[in-house]
């Protein structure tokens, strides 16, 4: 008798973890398909450690086929969903096609760059989404500080060693703390080049680190302030220029160094599947199924999940949320074919970590405020107890941090036409016409 197929589209957060649990909850009931358009897993919140060097690329990569035994893996890019016929069409990275019948589908397709319209950020900014974006930002950060060298003419300096940071959020607070502790050691390396490289952190709202308790902003505050960054809440980028970019303020900032990293949205293949939305994100119930479609199943940030514990508002788009929801998924599939009950999805938050970089941290496990060296501990050990792999190479690279120089150079692996800023979909207000 032929198994019923799984099939997850997305191997992020959501989708490893719906891939993993399934594989030893459901493998003997079901054969489980994963399609993906990489052959790995990426452990995002180590990425600004990637672009500062402090991490080798390679160490947030985790093989999908070496650790989800008995999921096959197919690489590819889904493109369209047949709800009536079940099936999904995919495009391989070679440019053929092909179709994945399916009995069960988790669609845990992830998120983008969210973007604004601002004139020039999507033709002079990067974002900072995945590894190419961070092995990207590493050599131009390092390019800058050569070029500097390289000059006599002061302006050009300081437009090389400036660089623009903008969102306040979890990842732009990271990319900047690590940046600069990055290019003071560059320049330190330099003893020719006298000029201390800006980092700006700039955000429409009130106080870094918005989203997370205010006891976390004030430290991350203090730490960047500290080391000289400038922080700028209320301020964000009204233009970009191939120069530099003009503040909100009316200052105009020489630089060449854009960084985007507003936030994000769901992936744009959601509004593709004709299903309700809301905030662009596909609406499920709060056993992660699709209305009228028993079948379908989303989590993660490309699911508007019900937040039992806040009634009436759903759950933000975390990696947090994203692999708890992609395991309760695999458990109500599961429970589709026999294997126990269906639960809903109801996680009460347990803290948040931020890396700051060196000494630095904030953290609130179960709502416990630390900062300095313990909230440094409880970050390390939340990310290595939170990767499904490579942790002692995580482990060994920090070690050599601490006690070895850090090596600096570019490799020129990512061109910067390789990682363009998404520009097909930019949150544009659209108002509807009406006929006269």
């Amino acid at each position: 008798m032929t198994k019923p197929r799984v099939v997850i589209v997305g191997a992020g957060f959501a989708g490893y973890h719906a891939a993993k649990t399934l594989s030893r909850t459901a493998r003997n009931r079901a054969e489980i398909v994963l399609l993906n358009s990489t052959d790995y897993f990426l452990y995002l919140p180590l990425l600004p450690e990637v672009a500062a060097g402090v991490v080798e690329p390679g160490r947030l990569s985790v093989p999908l086929s070496g650790t989800l035994d008995g999921v096959r893996v197919v690489v590819g890019e889904a493109d369209r969903v047949d709800l009536q016929n079940r099936w999904v069409g995919y495009r391989m990275p070679e440019g053929d096609g092909g179709r994945l019948a399916y009995d069960r589908l988790v669609l845990a397709v992830g998120s983008v760059n969210k973007l604004l319209p601002i004139p020039g950020v999507t033709e002079y900014a990067h974002g900072f989404r995945g590894l190419p974006e961070a092995l990207y930002l590493h050599d131009h950060v390092v390019r800058q500080i050569e070029l500097a060298e390289l000059t006599d003419d002061p302006a050009e300096q300081r437009a090389r060693t400036t660089f623009v940071v903008v969102g306040a959020g979890y990842t732009g607070t990271e990319v900047a703390a690590h940046g600069q502790l990055f290019t003071d050691r560059l320049v330190a390396q330099r003893p020719h080049l006298d000029v201390r490289p800006r980092w700006m952190l700039l955000d429409v709202a009130p106080r870094v680190l918005p989203e997370l308790d205010e006891r976390m902003s004030r430290t991350a505050d203090r730490v960047l302030r500290r080391r000289r960054v400038d922080v700028r809440m209320g301020t964000s980028v009204s233009e970009a220029t191939p120069d530099g970019v003009m503040l909100t303020d009316g200052e105009y900032v020489p630089t060449c160094s854009l960084i985007w990293c507003v936030g994000v949205r769901p992936d744009p293949f959601v509004a593709e599947l004709g299903l309700r939305t809301e905030k662009g994100r596909l609406v499920v119930d709060e056993y992660l199924t699709v209305p009228g479609f028993p079948e379908v199943y989303a989590c993660g940030d490309a699911a508007a999940v019900p937040d039992l514990t806040r009634p009436g508002q759903i759950c933000t788009m975390t990696a947090q949320h994203a692999q708890r929801q992609g395991r309760l998924v695999a458990h109500n599939i599961a429970a589709s074919y026999g294997q126990g009950r269906r639960r809903p999805y109801k996680h009460h938050d347990l803290g948040w970590v931020v890396d700051l970089g060196g000494r630095d941290a904030a953290a609130n496990p179960l709502k416990v405020s630390l900062a300095g060296l313990p909230a440094k501990a409880v970050t390390r050990g939340y990310h290595l107890l939170a990767m499904p792999g490579n942790r002692a190479r995580v482990g060994a690279d920090w070690l050599l941090d601490a006690t070895l120089p850090r090596p600096a150079m570019q490799l020129g692996l990512v061109p910067a036409n390789a990682v363009p800023l998404e520009s097909s979909s930019p949150e544009v207000p659209v108002h509807p016409v009406h006929p006269r």
